[in-house]
């Protein structure tokens, strides 16, 4: 039996799964967009059916939408995987302030909203209680109601997002994510894929991350005028800071970490690491630590790089 590829594509409501969807779709997958759990089995039976020369790599995206259904999924790619099928699971998350400015910008409800369209469509109407007491904000009320469901909505789904290769797309702008999604399906199978991203602390500690480390202790290449506008992938910075020994004792400190713990992880089934370096503007000392540990791991299998701030540019 050829095995086929396999893309599961689910996330939290307002995380980008279109964006990441329609990516997939540009790369060659046959895509189908909130298939019901029940009907992952047959699909992929179906697919097997065809001649090999007609197969499709094919993607699909299940959400909260789904809900009933979700326990019966991890059991499915479970089995998929122990038939030899290679699947990817890809989850989609953002911070809930952020995903509150999404619905807020699209004016769509949440799928699991209770709210009714009265109080969906209130704008900036203000009452007062029956009692006549102080004025009730009717969009604050509103809001709390999303946020509460946006947390119900993260509890539902937590099973799948541990099983799943997350990717944080509070930060991220459209081309970024997909992007990003591009490098995971097109990245070799193998047992564990290690990431390494760069991110500036001043606008987040990224959600995807399994570690994060602080670079911020490095000397700083901002202050130097002829550094300042260049970046961590520059020769410059590149010599700057690689003439610090502080530089070459913290790197070499962070890769005995990992040659420590990799290992325990791949034994722990874990298909996909994302370690985060963090300086204060995501441009020079993570940059370049991201590129040195890249240097260093990539010969030890899969490895990606990629940099929050800098790819946003």
């Amino acid at each position: 039996m050829t095995a086929l590829d396999l893309v599961l594509l689910s996330g939290i409501s307002g995380s980008g799964k279109s964006v990441a969807l329609n990516a997939l779709e540009d790369a060659g997958y046959f895509c189908v967009d909130n298939l019901p759990p029940e009907l992952l089995r047959s699909m992929v039976d179906l697919e097997v059916r065809r001649a090999p020369e007609l197969r499709r790599r094919i993607a699909v995206s299940v959400d909260v939408r789904s809900v009933d259904s979700l326990p019966d999924l991890l059991p499915q790619l479970t089995a998929l995987q122990a038939e030899g099928h290679q699947v990817r699971a890809v989850f989609l998350d953002a911070s809930t302030d952020a995903l509150v400015r999404r619905f807020s910008e699209t004016r769509r409800p949440h799928p699991l909203s209770q709210l009714t369209q009265r109080q969906a469509n209130l704008g900036s109407e203000r009452s007062t209680t029956p009692d006549g007491g102080e004025h009730i904000d009717r969009i604050e009320l509103a809001e709390q109601a999303l946020i509460e469901t946006i947390e119900r909505e993260r509890e539902l789904l937590g099973p799948l997002r541990d099983r799943s290769t997350v990717i944080d797309t509070t930060l991220l702008r459209p081309a970024q994510l997909r992007t990003w999604v591009r490098n995971i399906v097109q990245a070799a199978p193998a047992p564990l894929t290690l990431v390494f991203e760069s991110f500036a602390f001043k606008h987040g500690v990224p959600m995807d991350a399994d570690f994060v480390f602080d670079v911020r202790m490095l000397p700083n290449p901002f202050y130097l005028k002829e550094l300042k506008p260049l970046t961590g992938r520059d020769q410059p910075v590149i010599d700057y800071l690689a003439a610090q020994p502080e530089s070459a004792e913290l790197i070499a400190q962070i890769e005995a970490f990992l040659l420590r713990w990799l290992p325990t992880l791949e034994g722990d089934q874990r298909s996909y690491v994302t370690v985060a370096l963090g300086c204060t503007g995501g441009q020079h000392r993570s940059v370049y630590c991201v590129e040195q540990l890249f240097k260093r791991f990539s010969p030890r299998g899969v490895v990606l790089s990629r940099h929050r701030e800098l790819d946003a540019r």
